[in-house]
């Protein structure tokens, strides 16, 4: 760990064209290096304005809201688990009060505004971004994962007729033989995995999506191009991970530039480096980091917010606020768990537990189920943690948060 030394802290001034004039404070530690120290406050605020947390509506309403939404967030996952809404639906609520379902299929079957691809996880991801994407659809096509080994070429040639016909759904193919589950997610039928085989190189879209079934579209006549989009340079994916980054989190470390995707790290180092050297970066020293090494655009840091938000958010515990467990911790002090998977007498605070936010504190984790039948939200359990588990402050935001959950429920039960 960096140890600061016992100096008063110096003043540096970046003089920088497209920036103007930004002063900032800085703490020169062990090697002459200059840090900008930051609070654990200070950079949860930083990430929640960079998610738009703390605004109640940042993004408007409507299918442009959605893709909106997806383009500043840079993607938005998407699970099959259904306890609740799904959560791609759930993320985009979260930001977008008045979003509908129908907004998203908008979006991304007749705007064409967002597409499907892999992030760290299958995500809503913006059209713009798509050539960024390119280099992984050619590397699938290169060394197929083992995922995908069984896949022949007279399974692939047969759903490539088929999908020249037109745009097809896994239940348009009836005539599989059937084969014997490898996974437990996998299916038996042959069909399947070449279309997400064709999926995954680049030659198919999905076009629609009807809760977890797919339609596929050759994915030129999805997006009607004459021709497909030039693939982006391995130095230009490592800028536009940084960027994205930037623009949703605000304050970045690499593992939180590269969640899940450890090969990009040295080509996205460099470019951090560079923007360093520029000025267009300023090192963190983020407290509780340890050796983490974090960094932010000066302007950022600059910006003095006038107190947290005063908003409370029932989470997905997909959100992108809460995906990266660790970063989540060091940021709030609460380490969430996602406990569907977990033997129901080892789970803490549910099977699908959802992370509440109130102002800048995660207070609590409920956990919720929709029945769908009755029309009601059921709570299965409530769990108190981080300020929520002093009792003093119960009171009032256990008054905040039911209000919360009655906004939750009537989406839940929504259109």
């Amino acid at each position: 760990m960096l140890a600061a030394q016992p100096m008063k802290a110096a003043r540096l001034s970046l003089s920088l064209a497209r920036l103007g004039r930004i002063r900032l404070d800085y703490l020169v530690v062990s090697g002459g290096k200059k840090l900008h120290p930051l609070s654990q406050r200070e950079a949860r605020r930083i990430w929640l304005r960079a998610q738009r947390l703390d605004t109640a509506a940042p993004f408007g309403a409507g299918a442009r809201a959605v893709a909106d939404a997806v383009a500043h967030l840079g993607y938005v996952q998407i699970d099959t688990i259904n306890v609740i809404e799904r959560c791609h639906h759930h993320i985009l609520w979260t930001r977008i009060p008045e979003y509908r379902r129908a907004d998203l299929r908008q979006a991304q079957s007749v705007d064409k505004s967002v597409f499907e691809y892999w992030t760290h996880a299958l995500s809503y991801i913006p059209s713009r971004d798509l050539r960024f994407f390119i280099p992984l659809m050619r590397l699938h096509k290169r060394e197929r994962e083992r995922w995908f080994e069984q896949v022949t070429p007279q399974d692939l040639r047969k759903v490539m007729r088929l999908i020249r016909q037109g745009p097809l759904t896994i239940r348009d193919i009836d005539d599989d033989v059937l084969v014997e589950k490898e996974h437990l997610w996998a299916s038996r039928k042959p069909s399947k995995r070449a279309l997400q085989f064709a999926f995954y190189t680049g030659a198919l879209a999905i076009s629609e999506r009807n809760g977890m079934l797919k339609t596929y579209e050759l994915i030129g006549r999805h997006f009607g191009w004459d021709k497909p989009p030039k693939a982006a340079s391995a130095p230009e994916v490592a800028a536009y991970l940084l960027d994205r980054a930037l623009r949703s989190q605000g304050l970045v470390s690499l593992d939180s530039i590269c969640h899940l995707d450890a090969p990009s790290k040295p080509g996205v180092r460099r470019v951090i480096e560079a923007c360093v050297r520029r000025g267009e970066l300023v090192p963190v020293m983020l407290e509780g980091a340890g050796k983490q090494e974090h960094w932010a655009r000066p302007e950022l840091l600059e910006e003095k917010g006038e107190g947290g938000p005063e908003l409370v958010h029932i989470l997905s515990p997909f959100d992108p606020l809460i995906i990266q467990r660790k970063r989540t911790r060091l940021f709030f002090g609460y380490e969430h768990r996602f406990e569907a998977y977990v033997p129901k007498h080892k789970r803490q605070f549910g099977y699908f537990a959802l992370p509440v936010l109130v102002d800048d504190d995660i207070v609590a984790a409920i956990d919720l189920k929709t029945d769908r039948q009755n029309r009601e939200l059921l709570l299965q359990k409530w769990s108190w943690v981080g300020v929520g588990a002093k009792r003093g402050a119960r009171g009032e935001l256990k008054r905040r948060i039911e209000e919360a959950l009655g906004r939750f429920e009537r989406f839940q039960l929504g259109d």
